[in-house]
């Protein structure tokens, strides 16, 4: 018993780490008006900004994505969250689009080094007998992690100073505190061997789920991009189109959008995985359509 509780302590605790890295993902998405003022970029270059991310995970994952099964859970997310940290550090000092750029591509490092580990980390730790939990656990820390960066930025931003900096010196704060947490778990991986043993992976597909792949990754590319533009532009879209300036707001609108997506694959269990993807597909479009309906209500409102 005592042994149970313990491990679920250490499970929900690498959850939490696994959350602070996620959201400092996430944690300029509210602020990108603000940068906008400041050094005077457009909507696309918005865009680009927040695409940089995508080419660290992506780069991450092929290189070194198998990284923490050689030298250990411990050691890749430490490294995570020292990119996590320098990511915020570029913000800090952000004097040009550079810095953003630079932030952008550290935070998705840090991301790429997480999503493998810590998914692996937090199963490992809970006590036998508890992967369902575990899994909740870690689709919790990550997809609720990535809505509580634009939620506490937002809220930053709009009721206490300095806002492009309060937010990233709280995130390093909660990033060396989860560093202490992080030292105290124990790992997890016995046999471990040195860094220069890992190769790139390449990409492959097992024979026996090639038949549902290509619906299963069409429909979760067309639903990913289009909830990467709708985090990263609507903040803009809030302050010019519906008169919405409120930080605390913009924020709030992108975390419904992340935590929606933690209650959609919590749910999946219970749906079927038969009927989830027909009903994320009728879910999709009914949001497109809300958004279709409320730029064009205030187009005709001018």
């Amino acid at each position: 018993m005592d042994g149970d509780r313990r491990g679920w302590r250490e499970c929900w605790l690498s959850g939490a780490v696994f959350a602070v890295c996620m959201a400092g993902t996430t944690l300029p998405t509210p602020l990108y008006p603000l940068y906008q003022e400041k050094f005077g970029f457009s909507e696309l270059t918005v865009t680009v900004v927040y695409a940089v991310y995508a080419f660290g995970v992506i780069g991450v994952l092929l290189l070194v994505g198998n990284a923490s099964d050689a030298v250990g859970r411990r050691a890749v997310l430490l490294c995570g969250l020292g990119f996590a940290a320098a990511s915020a550090v570029c913000f800090l000092c952000a004097t040009g689009l550079g810095w953003l750029y630079a932030g952008r591509l550290l935070s998705g490092l840090s991301a790429g080094l997480f999503t493998g580990a810590a998914t692996a980390y937090v199963m490992e730790l809970a006590p036998h007998g508890g992967a369902s939990r575990a899994t909740f656990v870690a689709t919790a820390a990550n997809m609720g992690g990535l809505g509580c960066g634009p939620l506490l930025a937002g809220v930053l931003a709009q009721y206490a100073s300095w806002p492009l900096y309060l937010p990233f010196v709280v995130h390093l704060a909660l990033v060396s505190g989860s560093a202490a947490v992080l030292l105290r778990l124990p790992e997890t991986v016995r046999e471990r061997s040195p860094l220069s043993t890992v190769r790139p992976q390449r990409p492959g597909l097992p024979a026996q789920v090639r038949a549902v792949f290509g619906p299963a990754a069409i429909a979760s590319f067309v639903g990913f991009a289009l909830f990467g533009v709708f985090t990263s532009v609507s903040p803009a879209f809030l302050a010019e189109s519906l008169d919405v300036d409120n930080h605390a707001v913009s924020g709030l609108v992108v975390a419904l959008a992340f935590f929606a997506s933690t209650a959609g694959q919590l749910a999946v269990g219970r749906v079927g995985v038969g009927r989830s993807l027909p009903l994320g597909c009728a879910g999709l479009l009914a949001g497109l359509a809300l958004l279709a309906g409320a730029l064009r209500w205030d187009l005709m409102a001018l």
